[in-house]
């Protein structure tokens, strides 16, 4: 009987792990404390840019409003 179940265990086991390979889980990939605020202060550095640049714009417009008509 023990003979018969450490070989039903072991194949059992063995079905389980290749089952468990298949269906990976959909979890989010873990981000260190340290990376997040990484990425946070780059993505409000690029906020900034983004900022700065309309600002270069607007003011471009209103440079070129104020020429006269020729």
């Amino acid at each position: 009987m023990n003979r018969k179940k450490k070989i039903n265990e072991a194949l059992k086991k063995k079905q389980k792990k290749a089952n468990a390979k298949l269906h990976r889980s959909n979890k989010p990939r873990y981000i260190s404390k340290a990376e997040r605020a990484k990425m946070e202060a780059e993505a409000q550095q690029a906020a900034e840019q983004a900022q700065d640049a309309s600002a270069v714009e607007g003011n471009a417009e209103s440079i070129d409003s104020n020429k006269p008509a020729e």
